[in-house]
């Protein structure tokens, strides 16, 4: 969380394409964790980088609405193995191609709100998806290369 405050709000590329790095928190929340849990931990995380990037809740409304539709979108793109108890959702635990057709639905979702909702209206529609589509690559592409970072595989 305070490497997205600190960091990554400073992180801009081409003006379009922002990182949101704290999502991989929110992504790789246990699998079986309660879904009450999961809206609250997402709440107070985006509330935070809120905060800090005076937006308002933008980013908490989007957040929520990602934590809100995650367990629905978890049971579309089962693994093969399905899913274990306690797991969390990530790279290491379910591989590469999974988590990139779980995560990448979510982020586009997220930016496609926080961008929307502070656009305020329609009218730079393809500027619009042009931010949510370059931030959610960018976004993507630092969460995968952390977990490869920090995250142990699992066996």
């Amino acid at each position: 969380m305070s490497l997205q405050v600190l960091v990554f709000r400073n992180f801009v590329f081409l003006q379009v394409g922002f990182p949101f790095i704290y999502l991989l928190f929110l992504l790789s929340f246990p699998v079986d964790s309660g879904f009450t849990t999961a809206m609250v931990f997402g709440l107070i995380c985006a509330i935070i980088v809120d905060l800090f990037y005076q937006t308002l809740g933008i980013h908490a409304s989007a957040a929520v609405f990602i934590m809100f539709i995650r367990p629905t979108w978890m049971k579309i793109v089962v693994p093969r193995s399905g899913y274990e108890s306690n797991e969390l959702s990530t790279i290491g635990s379910y591989g590469i191609s999974w988590f990139l057709g779980y995560a990448a639905p979510l982020i586009f979702a997220y930016c496609c709100i926080v961008f929307f909702v502070e656009a305020g209206s329609a009218q730079f529609f393809w500027h619009t998806i042009t931010k949510a589509l370059v931030s959610s690559v960018i976004t993507l592409v630092f969460v995968v290369f952390t977990q490869y970072l920090f995250y142990p595989k699992s066996n």
